[in-house]
């Protein structure tokens, strides 16, 4: 037997088979089976040549160590992508696909050092004082808005219509957006991850965001915008912009995606059914083995290096595997002994999500109201049916068709918390026209029927 007989081969319908071509980590292949395409990259080392996008060259490191040292090792890996060598030469532009995760912007997720610290704390100490009680309100109040649009149809997108929309309505609440301009917030997001008009949803997005600033800077309130606003960091008007712009973005994806992927495995594996009461327990799991961001954490070697014996030039553009690491051999004997939280779902080092605690807290609140209001919901079609979006960052369902048997969904019993949406609008002088047709006006409506 000779080294080519013991070569890997990579999986069928890759691009790469037989080419010697980075493994291409787009397209519907990679989407419907990239535990396969891990497998094969493990081959390579520690760390193994991807392509983002055609023409857009990366590293991924799949192994657990690897990806640990890359992610608290903030001296020799950088964050701030105008590091990029391949983004200065001209050789990917901004116009592709993957370039609005990827490009510079100046929040805390591209900054280091110093500017790091500061932009970091801001965020972490304004989302820190979050109430669980009135995020439990909130996701209650908005989970039963979505289930009253759908409930009496008996049949529902639990993507489309509620995993995907829910998050964009709880950070609206939290960041106390007025009808206006959380109709155009949450048009904005949904476009840049649809990639539906994206230039124009990203220019939507940030012009929202920069009247929301304004009308806090006049009137502040009890909100995360307004104690961002507050923090003794002293963020000036674009500051705030690029950490809202952030907190919203880098938190509705994954957060839909994580709430989707959970239902998705409450509704598949036996078990849960069976047992009932494992919602924490599902949440883990698919943390573990369907991370809702599943390669990321974009970082560029300061200078050429080696990591876990990978030669890495300055500028390259390093990512992280977090779904490939979480399911590698290292961490197999930690889960079997029963670590439920040692994977990288989350990142790790200091640039972890400052939100993990927030969001798991949503998703339980959400899935366990949707289990109440619906208690018979199903798959509506065979698994194997089901499609995954591609893409080479998140993992995601295209959709999640579920029936149940028509219900009549229960009505709010009181506001959401002293600070709700009806209220800050009227204490801001924003107006909230009846003809708007925006989700969240039309949200906000329903609230005061």
């Amino acid at each position: 037997m000779n080294a080519h007989d013991t070569a890997p081969v990579p999986p069928p319908g890759c691009p790469a088979h037989g080419s010697g071509a980075r493994v291409p980590l787009h397209g519907p292949e990679f989407a419907a089976d990239p535990q396969a395409y891990y497998e094969y990259l493990r081959h390579y080392g520690a760390a193994a040549p991807v392509e983002l996008a055609p023409g857009v060259e990366a590293t991924l490191v799949t192994d657990y160590a690897a990806a640990l040292q890359l992610l608290q090792d903030s001296g020799s890996f950088r964050k701030d992508a105008r590091r990029w060598r391949a983004f200065n030469e001209g050789k990917v532009g901004p116009d592709s696909p993957v370039a609005p995760l990827l490009a510079y912007r100046p929040n805390c997720m591209f900054a280091d050092g110093a500017d790091h610290i500061r932009l970091r704390q801001a965020v972490t100490d304004s989302m820190a004082r979050v109430d669980t009680r009135r995020l439990s309100r909130s996701t209650e109040q908005i989970s039963g808005y979505l289930i009253s649009q759908f409930a009496a149809r008996g049949s529902a997108d639990l993507l489309g219509d509620y995993a995907k929309q829910l998050p964009l309505f709880v950070f609206n609440e939290l960041f106390g957006c007025p009808a206006d301009i959380g109709d155009r917030v949450l048009f904005g997001i949904s476009g840049m991850f649809d990639g539906v008009n994206a230039e124009k949803a990203t220019a939507v997005l940030f012009q929202a965001v920069g009247e929301l600033v304004a009308l806090k800077r006049r009137k502040p309130g009890d909100d995360v915008t307004s104690w961002l606003m507050r923090h003794e960091a002293g963020l000036d008007d674009e500051e705030m912009v690029h950490q809202l712009a952030l907190l919203l973005g880098a938190g509705a994806e994954p957060l839909r995606n994580l709430l989707g992927n959970t239902l998705h495995r409450l509704l598949t594996h036996e078990r849960y059914a069976r047992e009932g009461g494992l919602i924490d327990e599902a949440i883990d799991d698919t943390l573990w083995e369907n991370p809702p961001m599943a390669n990321y954490a974009p970082h560029y070697p300061a200078a050429d290096t080696e990591l876990a014996g990978q030669h890495l030039e300055a500028g390259d553009l390093v990512l992280v595997s977090f779904a490939a690491a979480n399911t590698g051999p290292t961490l197999k004997a930690s889960r079997q002994a029963g670590s439920n939280r040692a994977h990288l779902a989350w990142s790790a080092g200091p640039h972890a999500c400052p939100s993990k605690e927030p969001a798991r807290h949503i998703t339980v609140t959400a899935i366990e109201h949707l289990l109440n209001e619906l208690p018979d919901v199903q798959l509506a079609v065979p698994e194997d049916s089901l499609t995954w979006r591609p893409g080479p960052f998140n993992r995601a369902l295209a959709t999640l068709p579920a029936r149940f048997t028509p219900a009549r969904s229960s009505r709010r019993a009181e506001p959401l918390s002293a600070g709700a949406p009806a209220e800050r609008d009227k204490a801001t002088g924003a107006a909230r026209p009846t003809e708007r047709n925006g989700m969240w006006s039309q949200f906000l409506n329903w609230l005061t029927r």
